[in-house]
């Protein structure tokens, strides 16, 4: 289980971009990204396993930054039960303190919105529907990079 798309808007509707790295701040979120400071909006992660089959329904290919979250991960159903948590970084020895990544911990379902018509084309907020990712509150910081493992705890 690996990141393996790392993305960020400076503000809403903005553009994502993409990115090597984020920096992640416990309790304020992703340093630069649009929902900085918000209470529990930190940072939104989905698996490319669901944006594949959302693209087999849509009949065309879904990119991670068409569904506007920040953190894409290889190898994981994301965790929708709030009080799940993820370890993300290069330490897989699954400590619960975040000391060798960052730690987060879901709040809740990351539901498709209009702006995925927009984003992906007509069809997507519904191709979307139970494959939209989670919403996560950070609970330590950190840098999360391209390739950080990911550990379901």
């Amino acid at each position: 289980m690996r990141v393996v798309a790392l993305h960020v808007a400076p503000e809403r509707h903005a553009a994502m971009e993409e990115r090597a790295a984020i920096e992640v701040v416990a309790g304020r979120g992703v340093v630069g990204d649009r929902w900085w400071g918000t209470r529990h909006r930190h940072v939104s992660v989905q698996s490319v396993e669901a944006l594949a089959a959302a693209a087999a329904e849509l009949g065309r290919p879904v990119p991670p930054s068409a569904t506007r979250r920040t953190v894409t991960v290889a190898g994981l159903d994301v965790p929708t039960d709030p009080g799940a948590r993820l370890l993300v970084g290069p330490g897989d020895d699954g400590a619960q303190d975040g000391a060798d990544g960052v730690l987060l911990e879901v709040v809740r379902v990351a539901a498709p919105c209009r702006v995925m018509e927009t984003s992906m084309g007509p069809g997507g907020a519904v191709a979307l529907r139970r494959r939209g990712g989670s919403i996560l509150r950070a609970l330590t910081s950190g840098t999360i990079r391209l390739g950080d493992r990911v550990t379901l705890l």
